[in-house]
Protein backbone atom coordinates (compact mmCIF):
# COMPACT_ATOMS: atom_id res chain seq x y z
CA UNK A 1 0.00 0.00 0.00
CA UNK A 2 1.01 3.40 -1.01
CA UNK A 3 2.65 5.53 1.89
CA UNK A 4 1.72 9.39 1.49
CA UNK A 5 3.83 12.27 2.50
CA UNK A 6 2.99 15.90 1.63
CA UNK A 7 5.64 18.31 2.02
CA UNK A 8 5.12 22.15 1.38
CA UNK A 9 7.70 24.60 3.19
CA UNK A 10 10.09 21.87 4.82
CA UNK A 11 12.83 20.52 2.01
CA UNK A 12 12.40 16.87 0.46
CA UNK A 13 15.47 15.42 2.07
CA UNK A 14 17.48 13.05 -0.01
CA UNK A 15 20.08 11.72 2.38
CA UNK A 16 19.26 7.80 3.35
CA UNK A 17 16.67 7.26 1.01
CA UNK A 18 16.67 5.68 -2.75
CA UNK A 19 14.00 7.41 -5.12
CA UNK A 20 12.50 5.56 -8.25
CA UNK A 21 10.89 8.26 -9.55
CA UNK A 22 10.82 12.19 -9.71
CA UNK A 23 8.58 14.36 -11.62
CA UNK A 24 7.98 18.51 -11.82
CA UNK A 25 5.50 20.26 -13.73
CA UNK A 26 6.91 23.64 -14.13
CA UNK A 27 9.04 26.78 -12.35
CA UNK A 28 8.29 30.20 -11.84
CA UNK A 29 6.46 32.59 -9.67
CA UNK A 30 4.78 30.60 -7.33
CA UNK A 31 4.17 32.37 -3.74
CA UNK A 32 1.89 30.54 -1.02
CA UNK A 33 0.53 33.97 -0.31
CA UNK A 34 -1.14 34.48 -4.01
CA UNK A 35 -2.64 30.47 -3.97
CA UNK A 36 -5.88 29.52 -2.88
CA UNK A 37 -6.29 26.33 -0.85
CA UNK A 38 -8.35 24.88 -3.01
CA UNK A 39 -5.99 25.55 -6.08
CA UNK A 40 -3.07 24.46 -3.84
CA UNK A 41 -5.36 20.97 -3.37
CA UNK A 42 -5.42 21.02 -6.82
CA UNK A 43 -1.86 21.15 -7.63
CA UNK A 44 -0.94 18.70 -4.74
CA UNK A 45 -3.15 16.10 -5.73
CA UNK A 46 -2.38 16.01 -9.73
CA UNK A 47 1.54 15.75 -8.39
CA UNK A 48 0.12 12.85 -6.45
CA UNK A 49 -1.37 11.38 -9.01
CA UNK A 50 1.33 11.20 -11.68
CA UNK A 51 3.50 10.05 -9.39
CA UNK A 52 1.32 7.60 -8.04
CA UNK A 53 0.65 6.40 -11.78
CA UNK A 54 5.01 6.22 -12.45
CA UNK A 55 5.14 4.03 -9.04
CA UNK A 56 2.43 1.66 -10.15
CA UNK A 57 4.52 0.80 -13.15
CA UNK A 58 7.84 0.41 -11.50
CA UNK A 59 6.42 -1.34 -8.83
CA UNK A 60 4.64 -4.02 -10.89
CA UNK A 61 8.11 -4.73 -12.71
CA UNK A 62 7.54 -2.09 -15.80
CA UNK A 63 9.97 -0.36 -17.73
CA UNK A 64 11.02 3.25 -16.78
CA UNK A 65 10.01 4.54 -20.10
CA UNK A 66 6.34 3.02 -19.91
CA UNK A 67 6.84 4.95 -15.80
CA UNK A 68 7.78 7.84 -17.43
CA UNK A 69 4.91 8.21 -20.01
CA UNK A 70 2.32 7.08 -17.53
CA UNK A 71 3.31 10.06 -14.95
CA UNK A 72 3.69 12.82 -17.90
CA UNK A 73 0.31 11.69 -19.12
CA UNK A 74 -1.39 12.41 -15.71
CA UNK A 75 -0.02 15.88 -15.96
CA UNK A 76 -0.37 16.18 -19.92
CA UNK A 77 -4.44 15.75 -19.88
CA UNK A 78 -4.79 18.02 -16.21
CA UNK A 79 -5.31 21.71 -17.43
CA UNK A 80 -3.10 23.22 -14.59
CA UNK A 81 -0.05 22.59 -16.10
CA UNK A 82 1.44 24.13 -19.12
CA UNK A 83 1.48 20.72 -21.59
CA UNK A 84 -1.05 18.74 -23.27
CA UNK A 85 -4.73 20.09 -22.12
CA UNK A 86 -3.43 23.20 -20.17
CA UNK A 87 -1.21 24.58 -23.10
CA UNK A 88 -0.66 27.97 -23.65
CA UNK A 89 -1.60 29.67 -26.88
CA UNK A 90 0.88 31.42 -29.18
CA UNK A 91 0.25 35.08 -30.72
CA UNK A 92 -1.76 33.20 -33.14
CA UNK A 93 -4.13 31.96 -30.67
CA UNK A 94 -2.61 28.03 -31.31
CA UNK A 95 -1.78 25.52 -28.73
CA UNK A 96 1.48 24.16 -30.21
CA UNK A 97 3.08 21.48 -28.41
CA UNK A 98 6.46 19.72 -27.77
CA UNK A 99 7.55 16.79 -26.10
CA UNK A 100 10.90 14.27 -25.80
CA UNK A 101 11.73 11.15 -23.97
CA UNK A 102 15.01 9.34 -23.89
CA UNK A 103 16.08 5.77 -22.67
CA UNK A 104 19.33 5.80 -20.10
CA UNK A 105 20.10 2.31 -21.60
CA UNK A 106 20.33 2.56 -25.25
CA UNK A 107 20.96 6.44 -25.46
CA UNK A 108 17.94 6.17 -27.55
CA UNK A 109 15.50 9.29 -27.87
CA UNK A 110 12.43 10.52 -29.17
CA UNK A 111 10.60 14.17 -29.80
CA UNK A 112 8.28 16.45 -31.69
CA UNK A 113 7.67 20.01 -31.72
CA UNK A 114 5.38 22.13 -32.78
CA UNK A 115 1.88 19.58 -33.10
CA UNK A 116 -1.37 20.72 -32.46
CA UNK A 117 -3.69 17.57 -32.53
CA UNK A 118 -1.80 15.22 -31.00
CA UNK A 119 -3.71 14.43 -27.35
CA UNK A 120 -0.24 13.50 -25.74
CA UNK A 121 2.77 14.51 -26.85
CA UNK A 122 4.77 12.09 -24.79
CA UNK A 123 3.17 9.47 -26.05
CA UNK A 124 4.27 10.88 -29.83
CA UNK A 125 7.62 11.57 -28.56
CA UNK A 126 7.85 8.01 -27.70
CA UNK A 127 6.63 6.31 -30.53
CA UNK A 128 9.35 8.73 -32.58
CA UNK A 129 11.79 7.19 -30.67
CA UNK A 130 10.38 2.95 -30.90
CA UNK A 131 9.10 3.32 -34.43
CA UNK A 132 11.25 5.49 -36.61
CA UNK A 133 14.85 5.86 -37.82
CA UNK A 134 14.49 9.67 -36.54
CA UNK A 135 14.90 11.60 -33.39
CA UNK A 136 12.28 14.61 -33.98
CA UNK A 137 9.38 15.02 -36.16
CA UNK A 138 7.96 18.68 -36.26
CA UNK A 139 4.36 20.09 -37.36
CA UNK A 140 2.16 18.55 -39.75
CA UNK A 141 4.80 15.53 -40.17
CA UNK A 142 4.44 14.75 -36.45
CA UNK A 143 1.19 14.53 -37.03
CA UNK A 144 0.57 12.20 -39.60
CA UNK A 145 2.92 10.04 -38.35
CA UNK A 146 1.43 9.68 -35.04
CA UNK A 147 -2.04 9.02 -36.50
CA UNK A 148 -0.46 6.14 -38.56
CA UNK A 149 0.98 5.06 -35.57
CA UNK A 150 -2.35 5.05 -34.50
CA UNK A 151 -1.80 7.58 -31.26
CA UNK A 152 -5.07 9.49 -30.10
CA UNK A 153 -5.73 12.44 -32.22
CA UNK A 154 -8.35 15.34 -31.33
CA UNK A 155 -9.59 18.33 -32.55
CA UNK A 156 -7.27 21.45 -31.84
CA UNK A 157 -10.05 22.94 -29.84
CA UNK A 158 -9.68 20.17 -27.30
CA UNK A 159 -6.35 22.14 -25.73
CA UNK A 160 -8.35 25.62 -25.26
CA UNK A 161 -8.54 26.65 -22.08
CA UNK A 162 -10.34 29.78 -20.23
CA UNK A 163 -6.98 30.24 -18.08
CA UNK A 164 -4.99 30.19 -20.73
CA UNK A 165 -7.07 32.49 -22.80
CA UNK A 166 -6.56 34.86 -20.71
CA UNK A 167 -3.14 34.88 -19.95
CA UNK A 168 -2.32 35.20 -23.79
CA UNK A 169 -4.86 38.02 -24.06
CA UNK A 170 -2.75 39.55 -21.06
CA UNK A 171 0.22 39.19 -22.90
CA UNK A 172 -1.14 40.47 -25.95
CA UNK A 173 -1.93 43.57 -23.84
CA UNK A 174 1.63 43.89 -22.30
CA UNK A 175 2.91 43.75 -26.12
CA UNK A 176 1.02 47.07 -26.96
CA UNK A 177 1.87 48.76 -23.85
CA UNK A 178 6.04 47.91 -24.51
CA UNK A 179 5.51 48.92 -28.19
CA UNK A 180 3.90 52.50 -27.50
CA UNK A 181 6.88 52.83 -25.16
CA UNK A 182 9.50 51.86 -27.11
CA UNK A 183 7.87 53.92 -30.06
CA UNK A 184 8.38 56.74 -27.18
CA UNK A 185 11.93 56.12 -26.45
CA UNK A 186 12.47 55.05 -30.15
CA UNK A 187 13.56 51.61 -29.55
CA UNK A 188 12.45 48.80 -30.70
CA UNK A 189 11.59 45.17 -29.62
CA UNK A 190 10.70 42.76 -32.01
CA UNK A 191 10.17 39.82 -29.83
CA UNK A 192 7.33 41.47 -27.94
CA UNK A 193 7.15 40.98 -24.11
CA UNK A 194 9.05 38.28 -22.38
CA UNK A 195 7.02 38.03 -19.00
CA UNK A 196 8.43 35.36 -16.89
CA UNK A 197 4.66 34.26 -15.37
CA UNK A 198 3.95 33.69 -18.93
CA UNK A 199 6.87 31.32 -19.48
CA UNK A 200 6.65 28.24 -16.73
CA UNK A 201 4.51 25.29 -16.39
CA UNK A 202 6.21 22.39 -18.67
CA UNK A 203 6.27 19.02 -17.18
CA UNK A 204 8.50 16.22 -16.80
CA UNK A 205 9.72 13.37 -15.23
CA UNK A 206 12.33 10.75 -14.80
CA UNK A 207 12.59 6.75 -13.33
CA UNK A 208 14.80 4.05 -12.19
CA UNK A 209 13.44 0.60 -12.73
CA UNK A 210 14.02 -2.19 -10.67
CA UNK A 211 16.71 -3.68 -13.98
CA UNK A 212 18.43 -0.40 -13.12
CA UNK A 213 17.45 1.85 -15.97
CA UNK A 214 16.77 5.35 -16.38
CA UNK A 215 14.44 6.91 -18.34
CA UNK A 216 13.56 10.92 -18.96
CA UNK A 217 10.75 12.71 -20.68
CA UNK A 218 9.48 16.22 -20.90
CA UNK A 219 6.38 18.11 -22.37
CA UNK A 220 5.34 21.30 -22.97
CA UNK A 221 3.22 23.57 -24.27
CA UNK A 222 5.83 26.54 -24.54
CA UNK A 223 5.64 29.94 -23.82
CA UNK A 224 2.30 32.38 -24.13
CA UNK A 225 2.39 34.96 -26.69
CA UNK A 226 5.49 33.24 -28.20
CA UNK A 227 6.20 33.85 -32.40
CA UNK A 228 7.13 32.49 -35.29
CA UNK A 229 7.40 28.73 -34.59
CA UNK A 230 9.33 29.25 -31.19
CA UNK A 231 10.31 26.24 -30.08
CA UNK A 232 11.99 25.48 -26.46
CA UNK A 233 14.80 23.41 -24.66
CA UNK A 234 12.00 20.87 -24.06
CA UNK A 235 12.05 18.53 -27.86
CA UNK A 236 15.64 19.34 -27.50
CA UNK A 237 17.60 16.12 -26.47
CA UNK A 238 20.57 17.46 -24.06
CA UNK A 239 19.17 20.73 -23.45
CA UNK A 240 16.11 19.84 -22.03
CA UNK A 241 15.93 16.33 -21.66
CA UNK A 242 18.81 13.88 -21.42
CA UNK A 243 19.38 10.76 -19.71
CA UNK A 244 22.37 8.31 -19.13
CA UNK A 245 22.44 5.47 -17.35
CA UNK A 246 25.98 5.82 -16.28
CA UNK A 247 25.19 9.18 -15.13
CA UNK A 248 21.58 10.51 -14.76
CA UNK A 249 18.24 11.01 -16.37
CA UNK A 250 17.19 15.06 -16.05
CA UNK A 251 14.01 17.03 -17.33
CA UNK A 252 14.12 20.97 -17.16
CA UNK A 253 11.55 23.76 -16.75
CA UNK A 254 12.19 27.48 -17.11
CA UNK A 255 13.20 29.56 -19.99
CA UNK A 256 13.78 27.18 -22.64
CA UNK A 257 16.38 30.01 -24.69
CA UNK A 258 18.82 30.01 -21.76
CA UNK A 259 18.47 26.22 -21.00
CA UNK A 260 19.60 25.53 -25.09
CA UNK A 261 22.30 27.90 -25.11
CA UNK A 262 23.34 26.41 -21.38
CA UNK A 263 22.93 22.83 -23.22
CA UNK A 264 21.53 21.97 -19.50
CA UNK A 265 20.94 18.84 -19.44
CA UNK A 266 23.61 17.09 -21.47
CA UNK A 267 26.20 19.53 -19.73
CA UNK A 268 25.16 17.95 -16.23
CA UNK A 269 26.02 14.36 -17.17
CA UNK A 270 28.85 15.11 -18.27
CA UNK A 271 30.66 16.82 -15.08
CA UNK A 272 28.97 13.84 -13.27
CA UNK A 273 30.81 11.91 -16.31
CA UNK A 274 33.86 13.26 -16.63
CA UNK A 275 34.64 15.65 -13.30
CA UNK A 276 33.20 13.59 -11.04
CA UNK A 277 30.56 16.02 -9.47
CA UNK A 278 27.84 14.78 -7.19
CA UNK A 279 24.34 15.82 -9.07
CA UNK A 280 23.76 18.59 -6.81
CA UNK A 281 27.07 19.67 -7.30
CA UNK A 282 26.64 19.81 -11.60
CA UNK A 283 22.75 20.93 -11.22
CA UNK A 284 23.84 24.40 -9.16
CA UNK A 285 26.88 24.77 -11.49
CA UNK A 286 24.89 24.60 -14.58
CA UNK A 287 21.95 26.24 -13.35
CA UNK A 288 24.03 28.77 -11.70
CA UNK A 289 25.19 29.97 -14.91
CA UNK A 290 21.16 30.05 -16.98
CA UNK A 291 20.98 32.56 -13.62
CA UNK A 292 24.32 34.51 -14.54
CA UNK A 293 23.03 35.04 -18.13
CA UNK A 294 19.63 36.04 -17.34
CA UNK A 295 17.61 32.52 -17.40
CA UNK A 296 15.59 31.06 -14.72
CA UNK A 297 13.71 27.77 -14.08
CA UNK A 298 14.68 24.60 -12.91
CA UNK A 299 15.45 20.84 -13.10
CA UNK A 300 14.67 17.42 -11.77
CA UNK A 301 17.84 14.72 -11.78
CA UNK A 302 17.66 11.39 -10.60
CA UNK A 303 21.06 8.91 -10.76
CA UNK A 304 21.53 5.40 -11.32
CA UNK A 305 22.08 5.01 -7.46
CA UNK A 306 18.78 6.43 -6.63
CA UNK A 307 19.73 9.57 -5.23
CA UNK A 308 18.15 12.33 -6.70
CA UNK A 309 17.91 16.72 -6.68
CA UNK A 310 15.56 19.44 -7.71
CA UNK A 311 17.14 22.68 -8.23
CA UNK A 312 15.72 25.99 -9.45
CA UNK A 313 16.27 29.33 -9.17
CA UNK A 314 12.74 30.63 -9.01
CA UNK A 315 10.18 31.18 -6.16
CA UNK A 316 9.37 27.64 -6.71
CA UNK A 317 9.03 24.40 -8.45
CA UNK A 318 5.87 22.05 -8.70
CA UNK A 319 7.56 18.74 -7.93
CA UNK A 320 8.05 15.15 -6.36
CA UNK A 321 9.26 12.09 -5.61
CA UNK A 322 8.54 8.42 -5.06
CA UNK A 323 11.07 6.56 -2.68
CA UNK A 324 11.49 3.18 -3.14
CA UNK A 325 9.28 1.78 -0.52
CA UNK A 326 6.35 3.99 -1.98
CA UNK A 327 6.58 6.67 0.23
CA UNK A 328 5.18 9.76 -1.90
CA UNK A 329 6.98 13.63 -0.98
CA UNK A 330 5.24 16.84 -3.08
CA UNK A 331 6.56 20.16 -2.24
CA UNK A 332 5.26 23.66 -4.36
CA UNK A 333 7.03 26.27 -3.01
CA UNK A 334 10.85 28.10 -2.44
CA UNK A 335 12.18 26.66 0.60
Amino acid sequence: MLILTIFFCAAVHAQNKKYVLVVHGGAGTILKKNMTAEKEKAYTEALTQALQAGYNVIKNGGASLDAVEAAIHVLEDNPLFNAGKGAVFTHDGRNELDASIMDGKTLKAGAVAGVTTIRNPITAARAVMDRSEHVMMVGKGAEIFAKEAGLTIVDPKYFWTKERWKGLQEAIKEDSVKAVLDHNSKTTSKLGTINRDYKFGTVGCVALDNAGNLAAGTSTGGMTNKKYGRVGDSPIIGAGTYCDNRTAGISCTGWGEFFIRNVVAKTICDLIAYKGYSIEQASKEVLDNVGAMGGDGGLIILDKNGNMAMPFNTEGMYRGAVTADGKIEVQIYKN
